[in-house]
């Protein structure tokens, strides 16, 4: 029988040796709970046409020790620096789909369930960090491992910030803190979308034509600088400035404290410096986390 949930998480990218520092930040806190430490070997399924990923759907069955779990993901929304999506889980005998499971979630009739197939794998060991301050109870996730599909392989590291309950912008809030004790990078980028993308089959919002002009509705241009930066990263390539009102922005991270941390990183990016330049230094993910905080009224001693 399928769970049905929602999902809160905050998803920061860091470089390995990053990792190790975070980790011992982490642990190192007061409201830390040391907890398990599990490899976790993922497969993902879509058509050849890649179906789930237009409708920005991932399915996966996922690896534990002897557990087997089969989970459906919506793209969702992002909200104040979270992924917000619906989840079902389903508990499976073994690694091989169960398409039949899927009948009564939204796929069931905009696919067919027959031509999924594995398309990409993500293969990593988790280590999970409790934290629990009084105002929300956060499952912290630091994965570290790699992306495989068609013989090539990409390395992932990453932290996410995953709320259990309580106040959703606690999230927000530690993230804001691992960013003071280390560098770290706001990714907008799933898992599943680096699987895809490196499969050769990305069909994403992040990946279109973002660098018009066009807002959609309800961004702003924090939002639009945001995913500029994952769209970059995730191509390796440039972010344009075109259409951002860049002094608002920065004017906002000045009343955050951050007018200088803000203008280090719009240089850097205004000489046609590559995201990935920027992932081994404070600034970038503290300009990312601090706005977002600035906008949902968090202050800095937060």
């Amino acid at each position: 029988m399928a769970s049905m949930a929602e999902e809160l998480e905050i998803k920061l990218s860091l470089e390995p040796d990053i990792l190790v520092q975070a980790h011992s930040w982490l642990s190192a806190q007061p409201e830390a709970e040391e907890g398990s430490t599990k490899s976790l070997i993922n497969c993902y399924y879509d058509t050849p046409g890649a179906e789930l990923n237009q409708q920005h759907a991932a399915l996966r069955v996922r690896q534990a020790g002897d557990q087997y779990i089969q989970t459906l993901k919506t793209r969702g929304d992002f909200v104040d620096g979270a992924h917000r999506r619906q989840e079902w889980e389903w508990p499976v005998t073994g690694p091989t789909l169960s398409p039949g499971l899927l009948a009564d979630t939204p796929l069931g009739e905009r696919v067919n369930l027959a031509r999924l197939t594995s398309v990409f794998e993500t293969n990593f060991t988790r280590q999970v960090i409790m934290l629990d301050d009084g105002e929300a109870v956060i499952e912290c996730a630091l994965d570290d491992g790699f992306i495989a599909a068609g013989g090539q392989q990409k390395p992932l590291h990453e932290v996410e910030f995953e709320l259990v309950s309580g106040d959703p912008k606690r999230l927000l809030v530690w993230a804001q803190r691992l960013a003071r004790a280390c560098p770290v990078f706001l990714n907008l980028v799933s898992k599943a979308e680096q699987g895809y993308q490196l499969a050769g089959l990305a069909v994403s919002e992040l990946t279109a034509a973002e660098n018009t002009g066009t807002k959609a509705n309800g961004e702003d241009d924090l939002d639009r600088f945001l995913k500029r930066l994952s769209n970059a990263w995730l191509e390796q390539g440039r972010v344009s400035l075109e259409g951002l009102d860049i002094q608002v922005l920065a004017a906002q991270a000045e009343a955050y404290g951050l007018g200088q941390a803000f203008a280090e990183v719009i240089d850097a990016l205004a000489e046609r410096q590559p995201v990935q330049a920027l992932l081994g230094k404070p600034e970038l993910g503290q300009c990312q986390l601090g706005l977002l905080a600035y906008r949902a009224g968090l202050s800095l001693s937060a």
